[in-house]
């Protein structure tokens, strides 16, 4: 194995106006960013323009580039947060619009939503499963009630800070052990 630093990927699953996830997905990278310890990039699902599965040519310009972005990640971080007790259409439709890129990954989730957005994140273990995405125990969750500010401005609690470290220590350990299947 080479000693090329990982690139770990910060999904953004939401791309809604007005959503809140760049928030924090800005508030994982700066924590991880003070590490130095990996590449970390926000990846916002919004910029591909991602066509619903099955509805495009297949031929569309953000589908390429979404799988060859994917396919440049040794791992993920996503930002999910809860709409009706699962993760949004964009994302699973994200996850959809690729197959082999995904395989053989880490990924760590944080979430959100009024119970912290567990639900969706179980939901989005499940399709990680399917996917060969190895997802990390350590899971931080953000409460709208308690972690933002008229439910729309992202105020953590210092005591997450602690929690997203040993999420990310282990995205990146596992990111690593699974480089070497590729």
């Amino acid at each position: 194995m080479s000693n090329e630093q990982l690139k770990i990927g910060i999904i953004l699953g939401s791309t809604r106006q007005g959503r809140v996830s760049p928030q924090v997905g800005e508030y994982i990278k700066q924590i991880a960013d003070e590490r130095g310890d990996a590449a970390y990039e926000i990846v916002d699902i919004a910029e591909y323009k991602l066509p619903f599965l099955g509805e495009g040519t297949g031929e569309e310009p953000g589908l390429a580039s979404w799988n060859t972005k994917l396919e440049s990640l040794d791992g993920f971080v996503f930002i999910v947060q809860e709409y009706n007790h699962s993760i949004t259409g964009a994302l699973k439709n994200a996850l959809d619009s690729a197959r082999e890129a995904w395989n053989n990954k880490a990924a760590g989730i944080v979430s959100y939503g009024s119970t912290g957005g567990a639900r969706a994140a179980e939901h989005l273990r499940g399709i990680l499963g399917e996917l060969l995405v190895a997802d990390v125990r350590v899971h931080p969750t953000f409460s709208l009630f308690t972690d933002f500010e008229n439910f729309s401005v992202f105020k953590p609690a210092d005591l997450h800070k602690d929690n997203v470290n040993a999420m990310l220590d282990q995205v990146k350990a596992w990111s690593g052990a699974l480089k070497t299947l590729r």
